[in-house]
This record gives structure tokens, C-alpha cells and sequence, in this order.
């Protein structure tokens, strides 16, 4: 997968360098505008492609360590005891202690 995305970069960055080349050459600022934004998408496909890299190496982890646990029978309900106070009580004790 990462030699397909080094491919299409180096395509993209070729390209990029002959619209820059031609625009030199003629004059030509649109030349060189679609020749500045072909060059940025080669950057950000290889920076979505680090990025999603580590997203699925994180997610990845996150899921081993949810079959870890599920591998030890830790039942989850260790994990969801801590109690969370009603939003009621606690807009009666801030006006208690506005008072």
C-alpha cells in the first residue's frame, strides 16, 4: 500500500513540476497556481496517510487491550460504578451556595 501512495506522490509531484516548468516558460500564473495546489495534495496524501497510520495502530492497541480484558472476565460494571450526581441536585446546591 505505502509503494501504490509513493507512486501516485511521485506522479503528482512530477506533474506538479512540469505545470511550474510551463508556467516559467509562458508567463502564466494559472500555470503556476495548478502547479502549487497538484504539489500541495501530493503533501497532504502522504500527511492523511501518516496520520491515518497511527489512527489504526492506536485503534488497533485499544482493541487489544479490550480483548485483554475480556480474556482476564473483568465484567464491566467495575468500570461504569463510578456514580455520576443528577444534574438536578447539583443546580440545587449551586443556588444554595449563590444564597
Amino acid at each position: 500500500m505505502l509503494l501504490l501512495i509513493l507512486i501516485i506522490v511521485i506522479a503528482l509531484v512530477a506533474w506538479a513540476l512540469r505545470l511550474m516548468e510551463q508556467a516559467v516558460k509562458g508567463q502564466e500564473f494559472s500555470l503556476m497556481l495548478a502547479g502549487f495546489l497538484v504539489a500541495s495534495s501530493a503533501a497532504a496524501l502522504m500527511g492523511v496517510y501518516f496520520l491515518m497510520g497511527n489512527y489504526v495502530l492506536y485503534m488497533n492497541s485499544a482493541a487489544q487491550q479490550l480483548s485483554d480484558m475480556e480474556a482476564l472476565d473483568v465484567p464491566y460494571s467495575i468500570y461504569a460504578s463510578a456514580t455520576v450526581p443528577d444534574s438536578s441536585s447539583l443546580m440545587a446546591d449551586w443556588l444554595t451556595q449563590a444564597e
